[in-house]
């Protein structure tokens, strides 16, 4: 009878600590489109992480380049050419071999159709060619030490040449593209996303074959969803006292990481008032940072003086820290005065980042009128109108935010500060000597080299001020107890097929 019973109580003990065929995480952001070509914004980018692969990745937890399609490769000694030996048994979702011409047709449409994040490919990319079936050869412009960097980024996954159109976005669900982990089985637009573990996936099958995606409209019905056990994960965006709440429940974990996420202002240069310099400077100087941080965030955020993230080598604090008698001096050579005060908008987007931004807005109101020389109306629009509005140049000052597309300190510099970057970004910035220092420091590999050239940068950032860093983001994430596996990375990559629940 006693052997009986050690075998049932080892049979209960396995079955507790089963893992579940099905996880699900809730947010509160969107799914804007699932092609590499078009995809920019965050979660977008986040699900094409789960569903594809590119020639290389990072390694997990970290920020190290790893082969992923590409076996292997070499650099020219110029640093020219790339040569990239694909992997074999590499399949797309429905069989299709992933080889040389497929990476090549989809680099060269990601190229053409010129998407948002397309930059990352034709600043750099001269030519992409099938060398045979299994080589492909990349030759660059100039020599650019960021290049396998870019190339992990979700622009340079290939897809499938039966699914994606050469000629257009594609605006459906992949059924055919699939060559990560996970395979999308349903998608149902801002309600849920279901992915299923992909069996042509070359690599290890994901430690939970299902992953529910449900998307909520504000961050009170993603906690009660937590709470009430109607998701296992919560992942952007908890309200950060909810967050602080969670963490003090036997019934829930919750995560936090380091984050390269930064948030800032942007002023369009070319639009009056903020097409005079002395003006961005005396916002510059009047903003409040801490407020920000500990009104709105609760300490789940950093103050931040440079466009480049602390943490990440080549960061300096540029920008001055609050001072509203200078700020106040500055409005007054620009012809301001408590009888003549500035008189600004302020834009901001309700739900994109979150629904603490409207919170923030009100703070950095507070702060300027705090001089007495500026008056700020507060507009907002909802992200695909806000889009529009700063592509087109009619919103002068308003707030946006940045999550890294490879880790390295030009992808915090050229983006804002090269003509072409920063008109992708409504700032319509543009200066020679910061293009040259730029792509001067792009080509160089010796890093004192480059942090000499990212010192100058962020220096003559400061003075332009065609953005204003305010703060940087603390990663944040909860879950049921039951769940496992949990990474919240440097790289921003949420990777759903490392958790699992018992």
């Amino acid at each position: 009878m006693r052997k009986y019973l050690v075998i049932l109580f080892a049979v209960l003990a396995l079955l507790s600590f089963a893992v579940k065929s099905t996880v699900v995480v809730g947010t509160t952001d969107k799914i804007v489109i699932l092609d590499p070509a078009k995809a920019y914004d965050y979660f977008s980018c986040n699900v094409l992480e789960n569903i594809m692969v590119g020639l290389v990745g990072y390694k997990i937890g970290g920020s190290e380049i790893v082969p992923q399609l590409a076996q292997s490769w070499e650099i020219s000694k110029d640093g020219l050419t790339y040569t990239f030996h694909l992997r074999k048994d590499a399949k797309f979702e429905d069989g299709t071999p992933i080889d040389a011409k497929a990476v090549a047709w989809s680099i060269e449409r990601a190229m053409k159709l010129n998407g948002d994040p397309a930059f990352l490919l034709t600043d750099v990319v001269k030519s992409v060619e099938a060398v045979d079936d299994y080589t492909v050869k990349f030759t660059l412009k100039k020599p650019d030490v960021t290049f396998l960097s870019r190339l992990a980024f979700t622009v340079a996954y290939p897809v499938n040449p039966k699914e994606y159109p050469a000629d257009k976005f594609f605006n459906g669900m992949p059924q055919k593209s699939a060559s990560g982990p996970y395979k999308v089985a349903q998608w149902v637009r801002d309600v849920k996303i279901v992915l299923e573990a992909n069996p042509n996936y070359f690599g290890e099958q994901p430690k939970t074959k299902r992953i529910v995606v449900m998307f909520y409209d504000d961050a009170a019905t993603l906690r009660m969803a937590l709470e009430t056990g109607e998701i296992d994960i919560a992942y952007r965006h908890l309200d950060p006292r909810d967050f602080l709440d969670l963490k003090k429940s036997q019934f829930v974990k919750t995560y936090e990481g380091n984050s390269p996420q930064i948030r800032y202002i942007v002023f369009n240069v070319k639009k009056a008032p903020f097409d005079n310099v002395l003006v961005r400077r005396a916002i510059a100087l009047a903003v409040d940072r801490q407020a920000i941080v500990d009104e709105v965030f609760v300490g789940l955020a950093k103050p931040l003086y440079s466009m480049i993230p602390m943490g990440m080598w080549g960061h300096e604090d540029v920008f001055p820290k609050r001072n509203l008698e200078k700020a106040k001096a500055l409005l007054k050579e620009a012809g301001y005065s408590a009888s003549n005060p500035l008189k600004i908008d302020l834009w901001y987007t309700p739900t994109h980042y979150g629904l603490t931004e409207s919170d923030v807005a009100q703070v950095l109101k507070e702060a300027l009128e705090e001089t007495g020389m500026i008056k700020v109306t507060i507009k907002y629009a909802e992200w695909s109108t806000y889009i529009d509005y700063f592509l087109h140049g009619q919103m002068g000052m308003f707030l946006l935010g940045w999550y890294p597309d490879y880790l390295d300190p030009d992808d915090y510099i050229s983006p804002f500060l090269g003509t072409e970057g920063a008109k992708s970004l409504g700032s319509f910035y543009s200066d020679p000597q910061m293009d040259e220092w730029i792509v001067k420091a792009r080509s160089v590999v010796d890093i004192n080299q480059r942090k000499a050239y990212y010192h100058k940068i962020q220096v003559k950032l400061a003075e332009d001020a065609p953005y204003v860093p305010l703060w940087q983001g603390v990663a944040t994430a909860a879950a049921l107890t039951n769940v496992k596996g949990i990474l919240l990375e440097p790289t921003q990559i949420f990777r759903y097929y490392i958790i699992y629940a018992e």
